[in-house]
């Protein structure tokens, strides 16, 4: 990390906590800063505030007072989360205060090199293909996966030196909040719909997405899904080097799939059915993962021995464990339709789909086709279990309405048959009746395994 003083006795506001909020918080009272947190959660059950309380951060909880804004602050590290609509956010606008979201803050005191990943989905399964290749180099330097994969990139840059890497998963919520930000190799998976509530339209979200590019040079690498026509326009907004990737033969594509192989440059590295994980769009974030390996100077024999190997992310298509002749598998990271359609068509066998969650008055008509084609039944919960259930009996297939994921799996094994695929893939948001997603797929887990043991 950078002996950075520049944020020495400035008065630093940090709005929201969870996770990045109190990393930010800490790196920012090591580096001198005068911190004030700022979150919503009363004190009494908030648990970060007391402990950074106890460590000398001044904490104001329970509300967003925004006369708080009146105390000379010099910048505002934000919750990702948070919308520029706040009114927290708007005073700090208008009085001029920076507001820069936590990777940006990483960023500034961080000599590491970063890769940075972004895309509408598949980028923690990219991000972490992208560390463990760097990692399986017999060379100085480590790679650290760290921001919205879950892990604090304050903590990380703590640790990260001249000779590491930092990989970055980058949401478009943290994009909005950077400036200098700079990944020597940034990676744009695809985009689809997704967060429009938040961003307010798509090309709000689509700039967004390309804020990972923007402080790009020639001499830097910008990573990107040619099989989607969009990108090619995209791909003069950016003053990198672009690296297309391609599944379906696109023509001027590195990384490709051709007859079978997993390719750079022209060079076959191993069979895509040779890798662990199912399904088309493993095979999208493998090739942007072996672009950025190999950017970076990564042997084939790594590239190929971590995908023989890597048996995908928790939650996003993570293979659970075969119960009465059932595969079961949790992708509660499906948080929209795009991603559920995606595990949909990861499967051959027939489906038994728990779906539902956070109504965001999205269309799900999209995945009419698949529900047709894979799935045998359907269990339902949540804001949008009326929604799923129309599908359902416009494919002609049965369904349940439940609680929640937990009351879902014993239906879901009724109605599924040896052989068949229970796949929780919600096409929908969990903040409905869960905290994160992660909290869901993990109820989904322990559901899963306490029905294994009833069962023998």
């Amino acid at each position: 990390m950078l002996n950075n003083s520049d944020y020495k006795n400035k008065k630093v506001l940090v709005l929201g906590l969870a996770k990045s909020g109190v990393s930010a918080a800490k790196l920012l009272h090591r580096l001198g800063a005068l911190v004030t947190v700022n979150d919503k959660q009363k004190f009494d059950d908030n648990k970060d505030a007391q402990a950074l309380l106890d460590e000398g951060v001044t904490v104001i909880t329970g509300s967003h007072p925004v006369e708080l804004l009146d105390e000379g602050f010099s910048l505002m590290v934000k919750n990702p989360g948070i919308p520029y609509s706040n009114p927290m956010v708007v005073r700090a606008q208008q009085l001029g205060i920076p507001v820069i979201t936590e990777p940006e803050l990483a960023y500034s005191v961080s000599d590491s090199t970063w890769v940075g990943v972004t895309g509408s989905n598949g980028k923690t399964t990219t991000t972490t293909l992208i560390g463990l290749m760097l990692n399986e180099r017999e060379t100085a330097g480590h790679a650290y996966d760290a921001g919205n994969i879950g892990i604090p990139v304050t903590g990380v840059v703590q640790k990260a030196g001249a000779q590491d890497t930092v990989v970055c998963e980058l949401s478009s919520f943290m994009l909005v909040g950077i400036q200098k930000l700079h990944p020597h190799i940034a990676v744009l998976t695809n985009i689809y719909e997704a967060h429009l509530d938040w961003h307010g339209s798509r090309e709000n979200y689509v700039k967004a997405k390309m804020r990972i590019t923007m402080n790009q040079t020639k001499d830097d690498f910008f990573i990107m899904n040619w099989d989607l026509p969009e990108m090619h326009e995209l791909a003069k907004q950016s003053p990198a080097t672009v690296v297309p990737f391609s599944r379906k033969g696109a023509t001027g594509a590195r990384a490709t799939l051709t007859a079978g192989w997993l390719c750079f440059d022209g060079e076959q590295l191993m069979k895509a059915d040779e890798m662990q994980i199912p399904g088309d769009h493993n095979i999208e974030n493998a090739l942007a993962a072996i672009a950025a390996a190999k950017l970076s100077g990564t042997p084939n024999a790594a590239i190929v021995d971590v995908l023989h190997r890597f048996t995908g992310v928790k939650h996003r298509i993570q293979y659970v464990e075969t119960v009465a002749g059932r595969k079961v598998y949790n992708d509660s990271k499906a948080t929209n339709v795009e991603a559920s359609t995606v595990a949909l068509n990861a499967f051959k066998q027939p489906i038994v789909l728990l779906a539902g969650g956070l109504d965001r008055h999205l269309p799900m008509d999209d995945l009419l086709p698949l529900i047709k084609q894979h799935v045998r039944a359907m269990v339902t919960f949540g804001e949008t279990a009326p929604l799923m259930e129309a599908l359902a009996k416009q494919a002609g297939i049965p369904f349940t309405r439940t609680d929640n994921v937990k009351t879902a799996v014993p239906i879901a094994f009724a109605a599924s048959q040896p052989g068949d695929v229970i796949l929780l893939s919600p096409a929908a948001a969990s903040w409905d009746q869960y905290p994160n997603f992660e909290v869901r797929g993990d109820e989904f887990i322990d559901a899963v395994t306490q029905y294994a043991e009833k069962k023998g």
